[in-house]
């Protein structure tokens, strides 16, 4: 029998779990994330026909569209339990939409059911309160993907044209760029100052030590920079030890700090990153985990409420659950007096969304921990903690400062520290910073009183420099995000991803560095576009399209406004010369790329010819350095910044990584075959680097073969097209892959003509006394033995495999065979066609044509047919056979 309800859910999981809380009468199916999308290419939102969108189906989705389309025709409802955001009600909006197209809702009733948390109570608790779509919160959907869409497919064809080696732009991804590349234009424009600082150790009245920080000197207060050298550090420090250091005046006051607020999707990836080390994609995989839930006693629940969300409140039974878990835990002293409310601080948070927590708070990370890996584990501590402290009493601070001196004002020192008087959210949870922030809050004082003498035991004086601001984490650049408006909960995670996967930037040491490239395509979208990765305009934009999921403003009319000056920002584009754009990047990335090393030196005269001025040039696989003086001078190095010794030795850029940029503008001359005379390089191609020999110089052509004689059918001219053909045949250079694992650097003549001799014969087989040969091919090195190919492992290399090992490799592919790995072995048949030396495949063609002997008997046959291009085809399968 079947149900007569029919719920569309995100996915298996989520679906086998809420199965279990409803009825026989409900059968609950899985989308598997979004069922349509707009198709790649040009056309799909027609601004000019009403921003009407086009839409399909995705890769994966035709089997569950065709399981909800069978189980809808037998049901007589439909319930869209997707997720509470934005992205959840797009699906059901789109299931909705292609069952409606196909006509299969006609006389069934359609509702829409949310649930922040999959526990049993929400989810038949959503189910007694079903409602429509929401259209407003569609439209913004449809507004965002539109713009998202008509900016990446009308932008990015503009980097590709103006500036070549660039990946793509979107929306928000280019403004996230500019954040990290002009912070690095901060880091490499700062200069350093020098300066010190003066502590003095001390002892107080009963002996215990402490240490003050000299704070006036000469009566005048001491800015941070005011000592800048040894000299007057030493002489500051030789003017304390002369005194009688007495404490002149103690401040004490009481502070209070406040619990933080229980975890939004920014706060939860800022902290998950700085207390447990994990990225952004990494937390919200997680998360979604424990949202959807696992098994504890037989029962499978969600363990944490929705983790896309920007509001702080947390729902009466959650605050209820931690009062009492906090008054049995902890006692009724670590308990405020009424709950805490929390507004956040994001700007555009939508309030009405609940914070994440447990789903259920007495369910302690000791308990869940039994259930679920380690890494679950930490996350859900790290939010139940949270969601603890947020309702705890606040912690009380005691902070004493202590000026101490002789009495005047020639030196003055303060001695500051703090204890905790109450330890209150202390207790349990403690909020993580940056690398790059401190906490002197810490520092313990003893006693000290007004009046009290003090014996200084000894001077420090420290050497300092200002540093720059530091780099961007993945936690402090989604917290600036945020602070700017730009982006949403559920975009920062695939924001930072993109990033790297476009090689823009990379992450070090867990800060995020921009790659040449990714500084190139700032610079350009900054000067050319600057309205579209200015920080303004952007979060000016996301308010828009909150105002539209308000209900407040239309999408199209919205869309219509950002199109008009959009596509003109994008047409003045199309008179720009590739001279404009280089001039343009040349100016504003000099200071980067040919920084000042040496004083009176000018880093942009050319150290090959040093006449020329260095700058960028663009080139086929992106932008390079090069000299003015071409075609005189051909000196040219990587886009990379130098250092001087790269300088001084002509640009050989250090390094595999400078080497390959290097030859994708030219290739390097590693010497001549001592054979042949020919010369050999090493390239790089659309499929990695590779080597390669010249071919001999061909003679020159035939005076007849230069003009088409006069002839009237023809067969001339197609005889000329032959030879012309054969000509360059016979000129093509011979070129060997570098296998992976070997470096670049360590390529040199020699090992080039070893790679060029490849396949090479490794030895006979003991057995079948046939020769296993070696090479590469489009899968990695290989053996081939008797027509049958075996990928050599990694370990091993291709240029020295003996042929003990050799006949180990094959013997161990025939043994998994036979003990049913067919699968691989079938691999490595269907490799045979692509590996290898050309006369493989023809061989191993030839030899399934061999039992047919009477086809291959019939030689004459194919010699009559040569000259008919459909027979030449078929039979050009059989002259190898026919050879062997």
């Amino acid at each position: 029998m079947s149900a007569s309800n029919l719920v569309i859910v995100e996915s298996p999981s989520k679906a086998k779990t809420i199965n279990k809380y409803l009825g026989p009468d409900y059968e609950v199916l899985a989308s598997y994330g979004h069922v349509r999308d707009l198709p790649p290419k040009d056309g799909s939102v027609d601004p000019e026909n009403g921003f009407a969108m086009l839409w399909e189906l995705g890769d994966r989705a035709a089997k569950p569209v065709n399981d909800i389309r069978r189980a809808v025709k037998k049901a007589k409802a439909l319930y869209l339990a997707t997720d509470p955001d934005r992205e959840g009600e797009a699906i059901s909006w789109h299931v909705q939409e292609l069952l409606k197209d196909e006509k299969l809702l006609e006389g069934k009733q359609v509702f829409r059911v949310t649930f922040n948390e999959i526990t049993k109570k929400a989810v038949q608790e959503a189910f007694k309160n079903a409602r429509d779509l929401d259209a407003p919160l569609v439209e913004a959907y449809l507004a965002r993907r539109a713009l998202d869409y008509l900016v990446g497919f009308n932008l990015s064809p503009v980097l590709w044209r103006k500036l070549p080696g660039s990946r793509s732009a979107g929306r928000v991804q280019s403004v996230a760029l500019r954040l990290i590349c002009e912070r690095e234009s901060e880091i490499e424009k700062f200069r350093a100052d020098e300066y010190w600082t003066i502590e003095a150790r001390l002892h107080n009245r009963d002996g215990a030590p402490f240490t003050a920080r000299l704070t006036h000197l000469s009566g005048n207060k001491l800015d941070k920079l005011d000592i800048g050298s040894e000299a007057q550090a030493t002489a500051a420090a030789n003017r304390i030890r002369g005194k009688n250091l007495v404490v002149q005046n103690v401040e004490k006051k009481q502070v209070r700090r406040f619990p933080p607020a229980p975890f939004i999707t920014s706060t939860l990836q800022q902290e998950a990153s700085r207390k447990l080390g994990f990225g952004a994609s990494q937390t919200m995989r997680l998360a979604q985990r424990l949202y959807e839930g696992t098994e504890i006693n037989g029962d499978t629940v969600g363990l944490i409420t929705y983790m896309r969300t920007d509001g702080t409140t947390l729902s009466e039974d959650a605050v209820t659950q931690c009062r009492d878990v906090i008054k049995s835990n902890y006692g009724p002293k670590y308990l405020p007096d009424a709950p805490r409310l929390y507004k956040s601080k994001a700007k555009n948070a939508q309030e009405a969304h609940e914070a994440i927590r447990p789903t259920d708070l007495s369910r302690t990370p000791d308990e869940v921990r039994m259930y679920v890996d380690d890494q679950m584990a930490r996350l859900y501590e790290l939010i139940w903690k949270r969601t603890m402290a947020s309702q705890m009493e606040n912690a009380v601070m005691d902070q004493v400062g202590a000026d101490i001196s002789d009495g005047t004002t020639d030196v003055v020192l303060r001695a500051t520290g703090s204890t905790v008087a109450f330890d209150g959210f202390l207790t349990l949870y403690q909020e993580g910073q940056d690398d790059d922030e401190t906490d002197e809050e810490n520092r313990r004082l003893p006693v000290l009183d007004k009046g009290d003498a003090t014996k200084l035991i000894d001077v420090a004086q420290d050497q300092h420099f200002t540093q720059p601001p530091p780099r961007y984490s993945e936690a402090s650049l989604v917290k600036k995000m945020e602070e700017l408006g730009i982006g949403r909960p559920s975009t920062y995670a695939s924001i930072l991803q993109v990033l790297q996967d476009r090689d823009y930037v990379r992450l070090d040491k867990k800060r995020f560095i921009p790659e040449d490239r990714g500084r190139l395509v700032t610079t350009f979208l900054s000067k050319f576009f600057t309205r579209y990765v200015d920080y303004d305009f952007t979060a000016t934009l996301e308010e828009e399209l909150d105002a539209i999921a308000a209900g407040q403003a239309h999408w199209k009319d919205a869309l219509a406004q950002f199109w008009k000056d959009f596509s003109k920002a994008v047409g003045d584009t199309k008179n720009l010369t590739i001279t404009e754009v280089i001039d343009n990047l040349d100016a504003e990335l000099g200071p980067h790329f040919f920084p000042v090393v040496e004083h009176g030196k000018d880093p942009r005269i050319c150290p090959a010819c040093n006449e020329g001025r260095l700058s960028l040039k663009l080139g086929k696989f992106g932008a390079f350095i090069g000299c003015a003086n071409y075609p005189d001078c051909r000196y040219t190095r990587p886009l990379v910044v130098p250092s001087a010794d790269e300088n001084a030795e002509g640009g050989e850029a250090g390094g595999e990584s400078g080497l390959a940029a290097q030859l994708a503008n030219a290739p390097k001359i590693l010497g001549h075959d001592p054979v042949t005379g020919r010369a050999v390089s090493l390239r790089r191609g659309p499929y990695g680097p590779y080597v390669q020999i010249d071919p001999p110089e061909a003679p020159p052509a035939p005076a007849v073969e230069e003009k088409a004689p006069e002839v009237e059918d023809g067969t001339a001219k197609k005889g000329k097209g032959k030879a012309k053909k054969k000509k360059e045949t016979a000129e093509k250079p011979k070129r060997q892959g570098v296998p992976k694992g070997l470096k670049l650097e360590d390529i040199d003549l020699a090992a080039a003509l070893k790679l060029l001799e490849l396949p090479r014969e490794v030895g006979l087989h003991p057995e079948t006394k046939e020769m296993i040969k070696a090479g590469i091919g489009r899968f990695g090195p290989f053996l081939v033995h008797q027509g049958s190919y075996t990928s050599i492992p990694k370990g091993d290399d291709v240029l020295t495999i003996g042929i003990n090992r050799a006949v180990d490799l094959i013997a161990a592919k025939a043994e998994r065979a036979a003990n049913g790995g067919g699968r691989r072995g079938g691999w490595g048949k269907k490799k045979a066609k692509a590996d290898g030396d050309d006369a493989a495949p023809k061989k191993t063609a030839a030899k399934k044509k061999a039992p047919d002997k009477k086809a291959a008997a019939k030689k004459p046959a194919a010699k009559k047919t040569a000259a008919k291009k459909p027979a030449a085809k078929k039979t050009a399968t059989k002259k190898p056979a026919a050879k062997e």
